[in-house]
């Protein structure tokens, strides 16, 4: 199906799941393409005004951004244990396959930059460079605990109005949002159909979370990390980020060689890349990377 400014693509996974992704922009064999991965619980509207900047003049590039499964478009997985990072990273290195891509610069909000670094490790070759929003290494608990609060939780809406004044309280660290970009985040996190709203995810994905003991920090993860040393990196951290720390991101500078820092001010996990100041940064790195 063809929308103002994408396809909508369709393909099966390795286990007959039907996986679906957004393709913006015409491929260009002499520029390098986007592929955009979100957010454990967003989707590919997540990425939409940043496609929309990058895949059009002057920029002209070809933008794949991924619903993973139970997310979206993309089909629910009957078992839930199937939400995990090894499992979404297969399903990208496939769809990509399919789509033909052998390199692209990997844009990875969150949970998309942990699976970029998987990547990096499974198939380093597809990856010509790196933007990493808002996401290291070394987690805190206090994000994760936010997150774990209100994932695949309560009850749905009522209207638009009360799907905003939800997410402000669950995110109370983005604090110079207009209301019109409050009600795009509602549009994002809530879908409306005829029997009222529902989230734009299996709720099921909560369980992943299931288990997890916040009384002490996670296990880091620097080998992940170290895995994307061989390529130009972009880190975003949002200025009241709960869940990537000043402290990881200094330690992140110390162990990439060519990593470059962008800070969002008045946002927190995780900043919102359409918005103009981001965007542009974005771009300006992806025009670098050929």
């Amino acid at each position: 199906m063809r929308s103002s400014s994408f396809d909508d693509f369709y393909m099966p996974s390795s286990d007959g799941l039907r996986l679906h992704a957004r393709l913006y922009g015409e491929a260009d064999g002499d520029r390098v393409p986007l592929v955009c991965l979100p957010g454990l619980t967003r989707t590919a509207q997540d990425f939409h005004a940043m496609a929309e900047i990058l895949s059009s003049d002057p920029y002209h590039r070809r933008v794949v951004v991924v619903d993973y499964r139970g997310r979206g478009g993309s089909a629910h997985d009957p078992d839930w244990r199937h939400y995990s990072v090894p499992v979404e990273a297969v399903d990208v290195r496939q769809m990509l396959a399919t789509l033909g891509i052998k390199q692209a610069v990997f844009v990875g909000t969150s949970r998309g930059g942990l699976i970029t670094m998987l990547l990096a490790i499974t198939q380093n070759s597809l990856i010509k460079a790196s933007v990493i929003n808002d996401i290291g290494p070394v987690i805190e608990v206090t994000g994760l605990q936010r997150i774990e609060s209100y994932v695949g939780k309560g009850t749905m809406p009522k209207d638009w109005g009360e799907a905003v004044e939800r997410l402000r309280a669950s995110n109370a660290d983005f604090t110079d949002l207009t209301e019109a970009e409050w009600l795009d985040f509602a549009g994002i996190v809530y879908e409306k159909g005829a029997d009222g709203f529902r989230l734009a995810y299996d709720p099921a994905l909560g369980k992943t979370l299931i288990g997890i003991d916040f009384s002490k920090p996670l296990p880091p993860a620097w080998p992940m990390f170290e895995a994307l040393r061989s390529v130009p990196v972009l880190a975003i951290r949002g200025e009241n980020s709960d869940l990537l720390s000043e402290e990881t991101l200094a330690e992140m500078g110390k162990r990439h060689g060519n990593l470059e820092i962008v800070r969002v001010p008045g946002e927190g996990h995780a900043p919102f890349l359409g918005r103009e100041r981001t965007a542009r940064a974005i771009a300006d790195f992806v025009m670098r990377m050929g």
